[in-house]
């Protein structure tokens, strides 16, 4: 294993030292899935042992860390980021003067559409700091060989030149593989998955960490994911108050070492399917065969680059029906308003259709309804993910360890999302100690997968105050065969909270 491996996952168990009340409730949640130790973050930071130039660059000599200015002029992996950052910048600036021409549209104050500050990007005052350090093994189906993925997750900050600093709406996340299958242990051995596992699982201690020299191997850098916060307009005769990020991928290309533009894994890409009947019908075809049906029902499916785009638009905030979290789809038959509805690529029938000769082969696990199909096509996406149950857009912005006397927000190191999701994930690295094959299958985003465990009743993560419900409809007065579990804690109802006719959110009754 190599020494940069063997440093993250012996960090991975521990949440020892001072952290704040946030981190320490739930720090038994994530335990061996994340960490989210402010004071270890800080440590790891400010001592240049995780940061992204000591990954990427581990011939420079050990100190302060990058600013901004220097990370992407001075390391030439990145040099293909600014760019195709700067182009879905311009792509958006036209589109939303089109959209929207009598707003004014700019960076700062004054302006109707408030912009993100891409000099920020090229800034001797700025620089990512590390937010957070995610174990996804459960990830392991993409590519069983790198057993998952390890996920370091960077924030950008803003520095006044003392030591107070401002968080921006920016992250930069470093997608590393768990293992490099080429590598071997003291033994000669090589790394099993089950070992990886084990080290996140087990105790260890992370003060040896700080000041130390390590790096991955090129095998194990996989990706890099952004997400930028682009724009900030409040509510008008137009529309009401939104907030739009910016989400894209590189990936690591081993033999160039440069990391290039890429799609984003399942984000579907609409309008050019669409635009053209020949990929429509493809596609279609393709989601709805036997074996595809079946990983999308579980959440595991894996779509082809052909029908996916490479970049995605988030709106925010987002309402509880999916076709208000996508509303751009228009991909199922009257599902929300726009291009497409008229001519959808799945009409009722084919949906309904293919879920009954799924369930005749006792194939479907979550998805029973039109709904249910829906729903996971909105949140199998990126983007249908980021808008449900998210913190502004993100589901790790991490905890803001940099603030002297952090705000509420800041002490959230994540999402009800993400929170709900540790219980599945802590199973996964269960079953790989414990030599079975894991269940990599997954609910839908807006409920956890309990997977039998109790520990999240009566949470907002699952079934307590704020947690989403199944409503009965108005019309028939039964539930949606897709949400039916979908229940309230005792004293606890679900009601309504959005123009929604299946989910609510559960809230103490009334008379």
């Amino acid at each position: 294993m190599s020494r940069a491996l063997r440093i993250l996952v012996a960090a991975a168990s521990l949440f020892g030292g001072a952290a704040s009340l946030s981190a320490a409730d739930t720090a038994p949640m994530t335990r061996g899935t994340a960490i989210t130790d402010p004071e270890l973050l800080r440590r790891l930071d400010e001592a240049d042992a995780l940061t992204i130039p000591r990954l990427l660059s581990p011939e420079r000599e050990a100190g302060r860390p990058l600013t901004t200015d220097l990370l992407f002029s001075e390391l030439s992996q990145l040099k293909d980021v600014p760019p195709a950052i700067d182009a879905e910048f311009d792509r958006y600036i036209a589109q939303r003067k089109a959209d929207y021409p009598t707003e004014t549209i700019g960076v700062g104050e004054g302006f109707d559409v408030q912009l993100f500050d891409r000099t920020v990007l090229n800034s001797r005052d700025t620089r990512f700091v590390l937010a957070g350090i995610v174990n996804r093994m459960d990830r392991a189906y993409v590519s069983e060989e790198s057993c998952g993925e390890i996920r370091l997750i960077y924030r950008l900050a803003r520095f006044d030149g003392g030591k107070t600093a401002t968080r921006l709406p920016m992250t930069f996340n470093l997608v590393m593989k768990a293992r490099d299958a080429r590598q071997t242990d003291a033994d000669g051995k090589p790394i099993t998955c089950a070992e990886v596992a084990r080290r996140w699982l087990d105790n260890g201690d992370w003060q040896g960490l700080i000041g130390s020299r390590f790096h991955p191997t090129d095998a194990m850098l996989d990706r890099i994911e952004t997400n930028i916060q682009l724009s900030v307009a409040a509510k008008s005769a137009l529309h009401d108050f939104r907030s739009d990020y910016l989400l894209k991928v590189f990936k690591y290309d081993a033999a160039t070492k440069q990391f290039v533009e890429a799609v984003l894994e399942n984000q579907i890409d609409r309008d050019r399917i669409l635009s053209d009947d020949a990929l429509r019908r493809d596609f279609k075809a393709w989601l709805l065969a036997p074996e595809n049906l079946r990983e999308f029902d579980r959440g595991t499916v894996l779509i082809p680059e052909r029908f996916l785009a490479r970049a995605a638009v988030v709106p925010t905030p987002a309402g509880l029906d999916a076709s208000a979290l996508q509303p751009e789809f228009g991909m199922v038959q009257g599902e929300g308003k726009g291009e497409g509805r008229d001519d959808p690529v799945f009409t009722d029938n084919d949906v309904v259709g293919a879920l009954k000769q799924a369930a005749t082969r006792g194939d479907m696990q979550n998805i029973r309804s039109v709904a249910g199909f829906q729903r996971r096509l909105n949140d199998v996406t990126c983007s249908g993910c980021h808008q449900t149950r998210g913190v502004g857009g993100f589901h790790f912005p991490g905890v803001d360890w940099l603030a002297d006397r952090p705000s509420n927000a800041s002490l959230v190191p994540a999402s009800p999302h993400f929170f709900g999701d540790q219980l599945r994930r802590r199973d996964i690295l269960t079953a790989f100690v414990a030599g079975k094959r894991p269940d990599f299958s997954r609910g839908f985003a807006s409920r956890p997968q309990t997977r039998g465990s109790r520990e999240l009743v009566g949470s907002e993560y699952q079934d307590g105050w704020g947690a989403h419900c199944s409503l009965q409809d108005a019309g028939s007065g039964t539930l949606d065969k897709s949400f039916t579990s979908w229940s309230c804690a005792n004293g606890l109802t679900c009601q309504a909270a959005a123009a929604s006719r299946r989910i609510g959110m559960c809230f103490i009754k009334t008379r």
